[in-house]
């Protein structure tokens, strides 16, 4: 295999800057493609080439698998890292990869086929003596036979779509006379979401919890797991706090789910990093949900307590490298959570909040504070892409520690001109079933009927603190700077916390 010395990130955002750092720690140069929409963006200004790929629409620009393949190609690059998201798990993008003679960063694309179908990966699963939640291994096709299911495996039940993730395409179906238009509903939403209409049906485990299984596979069938992810801080299917270890399961239940989950891997003949997902009854029975064949959002927590470091071993794999650590070596330290920081409005049923950032302070400094961004002040944030723009992370000795480092960080957290999941955050972070670490992924649903108060005089805080900011870098602070002006300038700059506490 060839040596990799040029790597193009087929990405944006805080991922394509966060997979740059991997790459110049490793002293190859990162190439970056970019839309109309991030001209100005900080993975451009990072990288050492930046290329054009078209307009600020994903379908015209992040999307175009092809002209992605002939900027590498022109751009000489040895290799393409996909991140996540946009072409991640795309197997044909992955094959045309290949094709071109340039090496993909991730799994084979078979494995990527095998499990992108949520029916086959269940088959596959079930045939090497995975657990899998009961249900239909093949997609549904006639209401007779929905009935028939749902009724013999009992209600609630979930219908997902085959081609699925992130919550498109799930209903939850409480009685049978709601099934037949949850069905069309689930259908139509997968074929809109996916080009593929096909559903299936499973049961609905209660009081669950979303527990997932980093793995590192190489070339040469070394495969390993890295702990586990509690996952199940999750709004509309969609994970917003992850943290590790997590605090439900048991040590023994943990080396079953890795070794389980090495099993699955080794089932599809798995190579690169990847995540297995299992969805956790009351009990700790747990059962294969999915496998995500790409770098997770959440890898930054299992780097936080392992000290790996997760692109890295992707790219050393990648380049044909085998692990250079066992299972006996990999020893988790401490407790680490991750919020991802969106630009969305939590007082306004978190609609997406695209436009200039005035005012960036990153709380990111002092030990265990990671701050993974893909954003700078001034910069404009765009409505066309995800409207994730930064994972904050922390690491403590404990989880309380981490918490607690958490807490401080999201105080210290400034982003203005744009609303942002911030105080939503400090409200999870002070919910009692939260910081009893026995939380499912109802959770989110009793915290919302909470409302949050003065959402005003938290965008006041933030607004004032960067006038006072511009002020002094405009040298028009000089006049205001006697003491018992600063002081109460500071008083009100200092009413952030107590208003950002619920």
């Amino acid at each position: 295999m060839k040596k990799i010395k040029k790597i193009l990130i087929a990405n944006r955002g805080e991922i394509a800057v966060r997979i740059i750092r991997a790459i110049r720690e490793m002293e190859l140069s990162p190439v970056v493609v970019y839309s109309d929409a991030d001209k100005l963006s900080l993975h451009v200004r990072l990288a050492d080439e930046a290329y054009y790929i078209g307009e600020s629409p994903s379908s015209q620009s992040y999307l175009l698998g092809d002209k992605i393949i002939e900027t590498a190609k022109n751009a000489g690059v040895d290799a393409i890292h996909p991140g996540y998201g946009f072409l991640a798990e795309n197997a044909e993008f992955a094959k045309r990869v290949e094709n071109a003679g340039i090496i993909f960063i991730g799994p084979e694309p078979d494995a990527i086929i095998q499990m992108g179908s949520k029916t086959r990966s269940r088959e596959i699963m079930k045939a090497a003596g995975v657990p899998i939640v009961p249900g239909t291994i093949e997609p549904i096709k006639r209401i007779d036979d929905l009935n028939k299911t749902a009724s013999e495996i009992g209600f609630p039940v979930l219908l997902k779509a085959s081609a699925g993730g992130g919550g498109k395409g799930m209903r939850k179906v409480e009685k049978i006379e709601e099934l037949e238009k949850a069905y069309e509903r689930a259908t139509s939403e997968a074929t809109s979401s996916f080009g593929d209409p096909d559903v299936y049906i499973e049961k609905y485990i209660e009081e669950p919890h979303h527990i997932e299984i980093q793995i590192l596979a190489d070339n040469s069938g070394n495969t390993i797991y890295l702990g586990e992810r509690e996952c199940s801080v999750q709004r509309r299917y969609q994970k917003i706090i992850e943290e590790t270890p997590s605090p439900f399961i048991t040590d023994e239940i943990r080396k079953e789910m890795g070794d389980i989950a090495v099993k699955a891997a080794k089932a599809v003949n798995y190579r690169n990093a990847g995540t297995v997902e299992f969805i956790v009854d009351k009990n700790q029975d747990f059962y294969f949900l999915e496998m995500n064949t790409r770098l997770q959002v959440e890898h930054p927590i299992t780097e936080m307590v392992t000290g790996i470091d997760l692109v890295k071993e992707q790219i050393k794999i990648a380049s044909g490298e085998e692990l250079s650590f066992t299972q006996d070596d990999i020893k988790p330290r401490g407790s680490s959570i991750e919020c991802r920081i969106y630009a969305e409005d939590p007082f306004n049923n978190f609609a997406p909040s695209p436009g200039k950032i005035i005012e960036y302070v990153s709380p990111a400094g002092g030990i265990g504070v990671r701050d993974d961004s893909g954003v700078y002040e001034g910069f404009e944030v765009p409505i066309f892409y995800d409207p994730l723009i930064s994972k904050l992370v922390t690491w403590g000795r404990n989880r309380e520690e981490a918490i607690n480092r958490m807490k401080r960080a999201l105080y210290e957290y400034r982003i203005a001109g744009i609303k942002t999941s911030i105080p939503y955050f400090l409200q999870i972070f002070e919910n009692e079933e939260f910081l009893s670490g026995n939380y499912t992924t109802s959770l989110i649903e009793r915290i919302e009927s909470v409302k949050i108060e003065n959402p005003e005089d938290y965008e006041f805080v933030a607004l004032l603190a960067a006038g006072l900011r511009s002020m002094e870098m405009n040298g028009n602070s000089s006049k205001q700077s006697n003491d018992a002006d600063s002081n109460t300038n500071w008083k009100k700059s200092g009413r952030m916390r107590t208003l950002r506490r619920f």
